[in-house]
């Protein structure tokens, strides 16, 4: 299994040119990744923004995809959850130390996550932090990160665009879950993707908002079941 960071993200390098933040070039890194690694086929598991990376993956070579689990995201995002990312996304304040780190992601994600225990969110927080040498949590992401949400804006025809990339996966074997409370795709959306994929896998886990953790029970036997359940 291999768990990327994108570039700005993680241990991988910031991109000097911040207007290089978008899925296109998300998904070519993948492609030189995978090529790297001489992967012939695999399986994309993507959440939100891998999400669209995995539907692009699709589109383009979908031989390549022996699956695909999107996880609260759809061809369509419903503009309340995207207003509420662009509001936090590289704008969060510094921290202190590993409470603050907690604190904050309990404030940023609270309603998402309505029963985590604060043993939880400082799990989380260790997830989207890393330590400096000065012991001081800090965001591993590029703040630009949010420039690129706010500023660059869709191309016409996007939404479309990405409904036909959908259409790919009819193709390809397919897991869509979506949180029960998510407000990023909209229950209207789920269910016109699975109109429109008659084979796709929808599942919707309860308690969640954008977006379930994959660690939660339902996440968990739906995702067993989709790769038991595909070719060897």
């Amino acid at each position: 299994m291999i768990a990327p960071d994108l570039r700005g993200r993680g241990r991988s390098q910031y991109d000097t040119h911040w207007l290089n933040y978008h899925p296109g070039t998300y998904v070519d890194d993948m492609w030189t990744l995978l090529h790297e690694l001489s992967f012939e086929r695999v399986i994309v598991i993507g959440t939100s923004l891998g999400g669209l990376m995995a539907m692009l993956m699709a589109a383009m070579r979908p031989q390549l995809l022996a699956g695909v689990v999107l996880n609260d995201i759809g061809p369509e995002v419903d503009p309340i959850g995207i207003a509420r990312i662009q509001s936090y996304a590289g704008r969060l304040p510094p921290v202190r130390n590993w409470d603050d780190a907690a604190a904050q992601m309990k404030m940023t994600f609270g309603l998402a996550m309505p029963e985590f225990s604060e043993q939880q969110w400082l799990t989380f927080a260790r997830l989207s932090f890393d330590e400096g040498e000065d012991g001081v949590p800090r965001l591993a992401s590029d703040s630009k990160i949010g420039d690129a949400i706010r500023s660059i804006p869709a191309p016409p025809g996007a939404t479309q665009a990405m409904w036909l990339a959908l259409g790919q996966l009819r193709n390809v074997p397919a897991l869509a879950l979506r949180g029960a409370h998510s407000d990023l795709l909209s229950a209207a959306t789920f269910e016109r993707m699975q109109r429109e994929v008659p084979s796709l896998v929808a599942v919707t886990v309860p308690n969640r908002g954008h977006a379930p953790q994959l660690d939660e029970p339902d996440s968990l036997r739906a995702i067993d079941a989709f790769l038991s359940g595909l070719p060897e």
